[in-house]
């Protein structure tokens, strides 16, 4: 059987870990479970595959069943469903709220966090694969139980017209078949009359125009193994990365995550690198194509794209400048003297490539860079110790479900969801009998804090990381701006509940490095983007090359972000009233005054990290009431509870369909999500509803109480996380923290409304 290990340190001398607490590995013990336990695995997984089309989402059941027999957890309280004709009350809120908070502290991992499926992005798994395959190291990192596994979830992932989606959610993509569709026949599957699978992936490649139509990174992709040719791409000039920093289309002032990806990206193709031709990727040269290899017009094959791709449909000035390049620039580049300054050029990009693997511990900043540095690491000299260190951190990224082995977005969400599960137990009022779980977390934050700035980051195009939080355990040393101001609210809650019960507080001097580094994250305007400050113009948007994708140049700032800082401000300010006082004054109003001015007219904001309207009119409502802005004084507060107001179904609940996110409107899924009714709800709360007419609360309190499940955890439900309007995915633990602060919020407001009645 499968065992999730945490924060374990292997014995693998290449392995750079310098904490290793929050390290997640999936390992497999033949000689581990028992028959009964075995048996109810492929029950599991039976029933998901059963009903794969209707249910994508897996639910963790694996490492629930792990946790479970880890953990005993016990409960002698009744499960609770209220019918239509009774009331919600203060004593069912709180039998709900102990139920799950019972439940849910079993899950916490050993090292203080959540642990859980990040997953749902369907091009990340297959580049890891082919990273393996090209630089020859598959049975090296993979297992036979790993691929079998690994193939168990590309199937479980295939619609029912055949082919795949770019996410888990969507409807099939040329990205997502032909990478899911080659990683199969590269881990041995079998195109035969046999495998009915494969041959309705190829028939959709096929009758959808053929990899000739697939967009930029799936060609990318696709030539590394030597499956499509490199002639077919436009040009990624290495040399861009040599023109002065002080132009906006500099690499350096792009988003973290484009120019992370594109640096590789443009190593890979300034030395147009083909891994083996092996007898299988011969045969998929055939299956790809509806014409024989030799006889594609790779020339045209350029600018095609399927129409299930283009997302992001290039301006006539970019496919003039792609042009360009293509005909003129690449092909001078390869010749005396230009050649020397593309010579130049590589040799930078790897100085930057080994400085990112270096001080992110080989973990990278996100999985796509990660594995695309690692084939960098190979081709500049096979078998370096470079190259090797990458191998173990493969792990890193690998969950296990009960739908298959899959590659989460990144190598964890633990401090960000560790940091808003802490808000969620500090509203139920229910901390002391559950301090040994805020100990465990508040531990988890403060080891979790990067307390050192990375060597000579300026040079570099970084930031700097001394006190900030990445999304993870901070061992990649990336800062994330919102992530940073969120464990910063956290850690200042935790302050207010005696030591003795969570633990002793942050010592002030990392409590002021926090907040000095989520200030240089600030942009002038007193804005926050997500990573880094805001580095170039909007308009440089134009040259985003990559078709399946939006928004990947600017590090935009964001509404849920902003509210992110204004809140932690406001609570270090209540605290710490002097330190940096005037500019942090400033930056709260200047903040609020941006989230003013981007609500849309109908009294919503648009969130560009969860699904969607429900989430960010949370955030945006949350930063406002921070800023000192209630419903009496503020219009925007007012036109956003009639927005949310609006939404709710006849059943009391909210449920958002992640398409908004893509057309930019609010798409009502026709039945209650409840992470979606959670997060109006609290919307609702902090903007003061329960003053005005508390009966649409007692109405989304009924949903969520009736939503609860018997072992006291609310349903895994379609994922809510988003990524550039364009990809969905899942947080793991949104599902029981969000109705788990709801909850425990309207309960919190009920019992002081109750006692102030009782004063008067």
């Amino acid at each position: 059987m499968w065992r999730l290990k945490i924060g374990e340190r292997p014995s693998n001398p290449l392995l750079r870990s310098p904490n290793g607490f929050g390290r997640e590995v999936w390992e497999f013990d033949p000689a581990a479970g028992t028959p009964e336990e075995r048996a109810e695995v492929d029950r599991l997984r039976q029933e998901y595959t059963r009903n794969r089309f209707t249910r994508r989402q897996c639910s963790d059941l694996l490492m629930r069943m792990q946790y479970a027999k880890q953990n005993l957890h016990n409960t002698n309280l009744p499960a609770i469903k209220i019918d239509q004709d009774s009331d919600v009350t203060e004593e069912t809120i709180l039998i709900t709220l102990r139920r799950a908070l019972n439940q849910y502290s079993s899950l916490q991992g050993p090292a203080g966090h959540w642990p859980g499926d990040y997953g749902g992005i369907s091009f990340i798994l297959p580049l890891m694969i082919f990273a393996l395959h090209v630089t020859r190291s598959m049975d090296e990192v993979l297992s036979i139980e790993h691929i079998r596994e690994i193939c168990r979830y590309i199937y479980n992932m295939q619609n029912e017209d055949g082919g795949w989606g770019t996410h888990t959610l969507g409807p099939s993509s040329m990205f997502g078949t032909c990478v899911n569709y080659a990683t199969l026949r590269i881990l041995g599957e079998v195109l035969d009359g046999e495998n009915d699978a494969l041959s309705k992936g190829r028939s959709w490649i096929l009758s959808h125009g053929s990899a000739t139509a697939a967009p930029q990174w799936a060609k990318i992709y696709l030539s590394m193994i030597g499956v499509y040719d490199w002639a077919g791409n436009n040009a990624i000039i290495p040399e861009l990365w040599m023109l002065p920093h002080f132009l906006p289309i500099h690499p350096g002032r792009f988003w973290c995550f484009c120019r992370m990806v594109y640096m590789p990206m443009a190593y890979i193709y300034g030395k147009k690198f083909v891994g083996p031709i092996t007898t299988t990727i011969l045969e998929i040269r055939n299956e790809l194509y509806n014409i024989p290899y030799n006889k594609i017009n790779w020339n045209k094959a350029c600018n095609s794209c399927a129409k299930e791709d283009l997302i992001y449909e290039p301006s006539w000035l970019q496919s003039i400048a792609m042009a360009y390049l293509n005909k003129f620039i690449e092909p001078l580049s390869n010749l005396w003297p230009m050649n020397k300054l593309r010579e130049r050029a590589m040799s930078d990009l790897m100085e930057h490539i080994h400085y990112e693997d270096e001080t992110s511990n080989y973990v990278g900043l996100c999985p796509i860079n990660k594995a695309l540095n690692m084939i960098c690491c190979w081709i500049e000299k096979p078998n370096s110790n470079e190259f090797r260190q990458h191998l173990p951190r493969i792990h890193d990224f690998l969950w296990l479900g009960e739908d298959g082995m899959k590659s989460k977005v990144y190598v964890g969400c633990h401090s960000w969801e560790t940091a808003l599960i802490v808000q969620a137990f500090c509203s139920t009022g229910l901390t002391e009998e559950f301090c040994s779980t805020l100990q465990k977390a508040h531990q988890f934050l403060k080891n979790a804090q990067v307390i050192e700035n990375i060597p000579d980051y300026k040079s570099y195009y970084r930031e700097r990381t001394k006190g900030s939080w990445t999304l993870s355990n901070g061992e990649n040393f990336w800062p994330i701006a919102d992530t940073t101001a969120e464990a910063l609210k956290a850690i200042l809650l935790l302050s207010n509940i005696p030591s003795e019960l969570v633990g002793d507080p942050i010592k002030q001097e990392r409590l002021y490095d926090a907040v000095d580094c989520l200030l240089s994250f600030v942009n002038k305007d007193g804005t926050l983007s997500s990573a880094e400050c805001k580095r170039t113009t909007s308009w440089v948007e134009f040259i985003n090359p990559s078709e399946s994708f939006r928004n990947i140049i600017v590090d935009y700032p964001y509404p849920e972000c902003t509210s992110s800082l204004i809140q932690a401000l406001v609570l270090f300010r209540g605290k710490h009233p002097i330190y940096r006082r005037d500019e942090i004054d400033k930056i709260i109003k200047s903040g609020a005054s941006f989230i003013e001015k981007v609500q849309r007219k109908d009294g919503s904001w648009y969130g560009f990290w969860a699904v969607c309207f429900t989430y960010a009119t949370f955030f945006a409502i949350k930063g406002l009431v921070a800023a000192g802005r209630t419903y009496r004084n503020s219009l925007a507060i007012r036109k956003a509870c009639n927005f949310l107001l609006s939404k709710q179904l006849g059943t009391g609940g909210w449920g958002e369909n992640y398409l908004g996110c893509q057309i930019e409107e609010y798409v009502d899924s026709g039945s209650p999500h409840g992470v979606n009714t959670a997060q109006a709800m609290l919307a609702l709360l902090y903007a003061g509803q329960v003053e005005q007419d508390p009966a649409p609360l007692y109405r989304a309190a009924k949903e969520l109480i009736n939503m609860q499940m018997e072992n006291g955890e609310f349903p895994q439900q379609e994922i809510v996380g988003n990524f550039n309007s364009s990809l969905f995915f899942n947080y793991p633990n949104y599902r029981n923290l969000f109705p788990i602060w709801a909850l425990g919020e309207f309960r919190r407001r009920l019992v002081a409304k109750k006692r102030l009645r009782w004063v008067s």
